[in-house]
């Protein structure tokens, strides 16, 4: 859909990777990161784990060693508290373990291929973004095409100055896919991180719950978790991405092109993000 200056339309929108489009439940990422401080004789739990997702790897390596149940689990084994060298040295352990998970994490979440195609249909462009670096894409990327998936740009946090949230990564993207105005662009994510990177772009931000990290189950466990279990998930879930400040909140990505015709009724009335 092309935008002017009478009636501007959502031209772009620009996906999160694991838990958005592929990995439902965004387990790889999470995995790794349990598996790096057990290395270390420190326990993360999966909670703590899950909660910076969407960052940098090693920021998201950082926030977890300044947690203070974690701080003081390695200050009880080594005498202080981790240093900036010690997240560099996880962080460096950490590639090669995600590298290896990716590639028995790369499913494409249901209804992702036809709903992009839907998107298409109408004109829409496809970018994506990920807190994955170069190295972890360059095992994802191929695994997605061949299943499917093949965005029309990929910015990863390693081709920009700084990762989620800050904005970097979907202004890349919006400038790769040859977009002007960011109120046409809509930037969707399973992460409280994804939100602010496009609230902080002056993007439309869309959160997802079923198959993304704030649910945080694998395909297995969603279908095998009781309706009452999951509708409580599911809830704690939308209110952290609304919290973070979501337009709008979705069950799942197909939801998407309903969510893009109310963005463009709003912004037909003036409005922007």
């Amino acid at each position: 859909m092309a935008s002017n200056l009478s009636t501007p339309q959502v031209e772009a929108v620009i996906f999160d990777w694991a838990g958005t489009t592929v990995d439902f439940g965004c387990c790889a990422p999470a995995a790794v990161f349990i598996e790096v401080f057990k290395r270390k004789g420190v326990e993360v739990t999966l909670k703590q784990a899950r909660g910076p997702m969407g960052m940098h790897k090693r920021d998201h390596i950082r926030i977890l060693t300044q947690l203070d149940p974690v701080a003081e689990q390695w200050t009880a084994k080594y005498g202080a508290r981790p240093t900036e060298e010690d997240v560099e040295a996880m962080f460096t352990e950490f590639v090669p373990l995600q590298v290896a998970a990716i590639a028995s994490h790369a499913d494409i979440i249901s209804g992702a291929v036809e709903t992009i195609a839907a998107l298409r249909d109408r004109g829409l462009k496809i970018g994506s973004t990920t807190g994955y670096n170069a190295e972890m894409m360059a095992v994802l990327v191929p695994l997605a095409t061949a299943s499917g998936y093949s965005p029309d740009c990929m910015v990863c946090v390693s081709d920009v100055p700084q990762g989620r949230p800050a904005p970097d990564m979907a202004l890349e993207a919006m400038k790769r896919l040859g977009i002007g105005d960011p109120a046409c662009c809509v930037k969707v994510g399973d992460t409280v991180a994804d939100i602010h990177e496009g609230l902080n772009a002056k993007m439309w931000s869309i959160g997802v719950v079923d198959h993304g990290n704030e649910v945080g189950l694998s395909r297995a466990e969603f279908d095998a978790t009781p309706a009452p279990r999951l509708a409580e998930r599911r809830k704690i879930a939308q209110r952290r991405l609304a919290n973070a400040g979501a337009h709008y909140v979705a069950n799942t990505i197909r939801d998407t092109p309903t969510c893009i015709d109310t963005i463009n009724k709003r912004l037909a009335t003036g409005e922007r993000p």
